[in-house]
Order: C-alpha cells, then structure tokens, then sequence
C-alpha cells in the first residue's frame, strides 16, 4: 500500500497568515509583542513547542496554556476567512484514482479539522485524517506523521508526505517518510529543501500538474 499523507494547515487549506496574526495577538494579549515576521517563521510548528521557541522556556512554563487558548480564540474568529487552496480538492481525489491511501494530516482541534473538511468536500475523499487526539508532541517531533500512518493501516509500505514548511520536513524525516512540498507557507525552496524536503512546488494546482505526468512515489 502507498500512503499520501497530505498536511491540512496551509498546504490544503490557507491558514498560515492568519495563525501568524492570531499568535501576534495571543503573545501580546500576555504582555509580549514580537514581530509578526518572527512569530511566521514558526508557524508550521506545534502550538506545545511555537511559545517555547518563540519566547523562551519561562514563558512557555508560566503563560504558555494562556496564550494557546488566546491563540485559539484569536484564530477562531478568523477561521471564517480561510479558503481552501486551488487544487486542493482535486488533489486528493487525484491521489486516491491513482491508487493511493489518503490520510489528511493535522494536530489541530477536532472543531477546526472538521471546518476544513467540509470547507475541501473531502470526508469521502479522503481515507482517514487525524487532529489534536492523535498526538503528544506536535512538529517537528514525528508524532503526526506516525499517527498518520497508523491510520493508514499496517499494510502501509511506503509513503510520502506533502507540507508546507520546514517542520512537516522535519518531522516526515525524523519519521523515515519523504517529503514534498509547496510554498503556499510562506516559506522558500531553499529553506524547505534544507529542512530535508526532496521537491518543491509553488503551489497545489503545480504539483497537481506534476501529478498528471509523474508518481508523487
């Protein structure tokens, strides 16, 4: 069995600038204010380890539960502005007529992981999905992606995994999966090749292009 494991946040649906706001505002609901572009740079990675990495370990140890739950109030009242990415739908339902198993891929809340699905028309596309329930430490430790093949099934043989910035590289290689990814987070070919990702595409609709001539693998 070959496993897409595809990334939610960002690379099937838009939402990186507006977490970029919404941890802007959280951080400075607690009396920090950092620079938009600084709090960007680590979207992508697990709200357990962004307020560590962003302000340090006394933070994260005295404010951290308080600026999650503020990030999420933040975000959820921009979620109604996010949009699903040109070609994201048509991506999934390319992956499965190809023969592959599709296991959407998110730490996120049960509530923002079932707005996303209806927003894509994906819950009888794809094969499974997972959210927040499915792991202990988000990226760029590899739990999401071992939970995603979990999901899969143990016939899962080899996969890959789509995301959008350095740390779905990141935590797909600690993992042992390979990477492809886009830039629709905000991130450059250069950095998510560092990170350890083997392609990269400007968009979903790119790579869903590619598809039409080359296996993803």
């Amino acid at each position: 069995m070959t496993v897409a494991i595809l990334d939610l946040d960002g690379t099937l649906v838009d939402t990186n600038y507006q977490h970029a706001i919404a941890w802007y505002r959280a951080f400075r609901d607690n009396g920090l204010v950092l620079p938009v572009w600084r709090v960007h740079r680590h979207i992508g990675m697990g709200g357990d380890q962004l307020v560590g990495a962003l302000a340090g370990e006394r933070v994260e140890e005295q404010r951290g539960e308080a600026i999650r739950q503020a990030e999420k109030q933040h975000y959820m009242q921009m979620i109604g502005e996010v949009e699903a990415m040109a070609g994201a739908r048509e991506l999934v339902a390319e992956l499965r007529r190809s023969g592959r198993t599709v296991v959407l891929a998110s730490s996120a809340k049960q509530d923002e992981v079932d707005h996303y699905l209806d927003l894509l028309e994906v819950r009888e596309l794809a094969d499974a999905w997972t959210t927040a329930a499915d792991v202990q430490a988000t990226k760029p430790a590899p739990d999401l992606v071992h939970a995603a093949l979990a999901r899969a099934g143990a016939e899962a043989r080899e996969a890959t995994m789509v995301g959008d910035t350095p740390w779905d590289a990141k935590a797909a290689r600690a993992a042992g999966v390979r990477t492809v990814t886009v830039m629709t987070g905000g991130f450059s070919r250069e950095e998510l090749l560092q990170a350890g990702a083997c392609d990269v595409f400007e968009s979903v609709a790119e790579l869903l292009d590619r598809l039409h001539s080359t296996p993803l693998g």
